[in-house]
């Protein structure tokens, strides 16, 4: 099971790896024909490099950050690696404790889960708009709504996440958010060693 959850997240880190990549491909052409738009010379030459073709670029980086952005909050980044404000937390006993990370855990993802349904209500009507630009680019098959729709990939995968936090939790305890990185690294390092 451990294999294919870390499969999965190297998949995930790879789709993400691969927008950051497309988004920065796409500024340093935006970048080029903002610099290049002056020297119309350039233009006459090389059609392609027409400042007026480019528009889409802007679109399609704020795009990408969008998806970046969400697809690396829910799949990617883990709970310990977000801030936390933690000063009652981790001063209570363990046992308080773990019912706290539990709490905790629950609301998050039943607010999460609450959400889909009226904010997908409200995205309904974008269905029928078509984006400025990248449809000049993509076709008419892309809509507005279909830009955002990682949003409710983010807060299915986060609620997911958190359920299971909870579970976890209440089978065992909250006693590893204690633990600083360096620590939790040691630990491991220490529990593979016990391993062999």
């Amino acid at each position: 099971m451990k294999s294919i959850l870390r499969g999965l997240n190297h998949a995930f880190e790879f789709v993400a790896a691969a927008m950051m990549a497309a988004m920065f491909a796409i500024f340093i052409v935006q970048v080029t024909i903002r610099y290049s738009a002056r020297a119309e010379w350039i233009a006459d030459t090389f059609p392609f490099l027409e400042p007026t073709l480019y528009g889409w670029t802007l679109d399609f980086c704020l795009l990408m950050w969008i998806w970046i952005v969400f697809w690396g909050n829910g799949l990617i980044v883990r709970h310990r690696d977000h801030v936390i404000f933690d000063i009652i937390y981790t001063n209570v006993a363990p046992n308080v404790r773990k019912w706290f990370a539990i709490f905790s855990a629950i609301v998050i993802s039943v607010c999460l889960l609450l959400i889909i349904e009226p904010t997908w209500s409200k995205f309904y009507i974008l269905r029928l708009k078509k984006t400025a630009t990248l449809s000049n680019v993509f076709g008419d098959w892309i809509r507005v709504r279909d830009i955002y729709l990682v949003f409710f990939i983010f807060t299915t995968a986060v609620a997911i996440r958190y359920l299971w936090r909870a579970q976890y939790i209440f089978k065992n305890d909250a006693e590893e958010d204690l633990f600083t990185p360096t620590e939790d690294n040691l630990r491991l390092s220490n529990r593979n060693k016990n391993d062999l």
